[in-house]
């Protein structure tokens, strides 16, 4: 089974897959990110754009994800943004179509709840610190320009099936999907305090500097 976990920049994807990682015996995380910085790293700095656009990376995150559910017998879990339906079937679609049993979830949130998780994550508390809690986004500027497309585009019926995370924490969530998928979640042992301070490695973990 792979448990595809998509949702708006910033909307908790990663926190999420990891979440389920920890808590499903079993499943392995495969994140078609790793695809994307590859390609970028071979090209040239002036010609890159969003990877996705790139045929390259949707047959290889195909290929990818179809040798690890062939071949691997529990859940693969995939965090990962898609909001371009062409690019949705030519990799969900694709492996939906190849026999795999493909669970999809889009995250959503209001545009606010988005904003204030993208400033705590990763460096957004040094920033604000430094620089005061109305800093611009910098290192989110990607996420930033593309949040409104996501919150409208993820709310079609084709990205089903839709989770509002606003009032959810990240165990919640995860509770959710592994009851959708009928799938049993080891308990959430995590009190209060270490379960900020394990989000905050696994937000420290995903920080790019290229």
């Amino acid at each position: 089974m792979l448990l595809w976990i998509n949702g708006p920049f910033g909307g908790g994807k990663t926190q999420t897959a990891h979440e389920l990682l920890r808590r499903l015996p079993g499943s392995v995380l495969c994140d078609p990110e790793h695809v994307g910085f590859g390609l970028h790293r071979m090209t040239p700095p002036a010609l890159r754009g969003d990877f996705q656009d790139l045929p390259a990376w949707r047959q290889g995150v195909y290929e990818v994800l179809d040798l690890a559910l062939t071949g691997h017998a529990g859940p693969v879990i995939v965090p990962m943004t898609v909001v371009e339906a062409p690019y949705f079937r030519e990799t969900v679609g694709r492996l939906r179509e190849r026999g795999h049993d493909v669970r999809h979830f889009t995250l959503l949130a209001t545009r606010e709840t988005v904003l204030r998780r993208l400033r705590e994550r990763g460096f957004g508390h040094a920033v604000r610190l430094v620089a005061g809690k109305d800093a611009p986004l910098r290192r989110e500027s990607f996420a930033l320009s593309r949040l409104d497309l996501c919150l409208e585009r993820l709310r079609e019926e084709e990205f089903a099936q839709h989770v509002w995370t606003d009032r959810l924490t990240v165990a919640q969530v995860a509770d959710h999907i592994a009851a959708a998928c009928a799938l049993t979640l080891a308990p959430n042992t995590d009190g209060p305090l270490r379960g900020r301070l394990r989000r905050a490695w696994t937000g420290a973990r995903h920080i790019r500097f290229d």
